[in-house]
């Protein structure tokens, strides 16, 4: 056997028990994680808004034609689905976020169980690694300046319901 392929294996020997012994050392634990207890400690509303931030709860009226929102799911395995956002008469417009309302363009919030987990610029979103039970998902279509865009004073959303067993 070579001395670079042995001194590889001792390497990678105390190594890996440098490794076990400092994690030790730190309280680490080799334990997984459920990613929906960490989702629900995060807040995703709080995002690249500071206190003179864009107010979601403006709405912006639209002019004719109005724009139409329709959800559907697809499965992406037992706790994935991927959300296809179907519109009509509006654009999403990445390039202008955070800029002036334009009629017809903007981007959409998703929200899961009346919190908001997303900002997307394109008609399709994977929900990933959802916990079991009953789901509600909801998109508003948005302006550039992140208010939503409303058709006479109702906001323009859609709604599902999804079930995760």
């Amino acid at each position: 056997m070579p001395k670079t392929f042995a001194f590889l294996l001792i390497g990678l020997f105390f190594g890996v028990g440098f490794g076990f012994l400092l994690a030790a050392t730190t309280g680490a634990e080799l334990t997984g994680h459920d990613h929906a207890e960490v989702d629900a400690l995060h807040d995703h509303t709080a995002h690249d808004h500071g206190a003179d931030g864009p107010d979601h709860s403006k709405l912006t009226d639209v002019t004719s034609p109005a724009p139409q929102i329709r959800l559907s799911l697809h499965p992406d395995g037992p706790q994935s689905r991927n959300l296809h956002i179907e519109i009509s008469h509006f654009t999403f417009a990445p390039e202008a976020v955070n800029g002036p309302h334009v009629p017809g363009q903007g981007h959409a919030h998703i929200y899961l169980n009346g919190m908001k987990i997303a900002r997307t610029y394109g008609p399709w979103f994977q929900l990933d690694a959802l916990p079991p039970g009953r789901h509600d998902i909801r998109v508003t279509l948005n302006a550039n300046d992140h208010s939503q865009l409303a058709d006479q004073g109702s906001p323009i959303e859609a709604h599902a319901e999804l079930v995760i067993e």
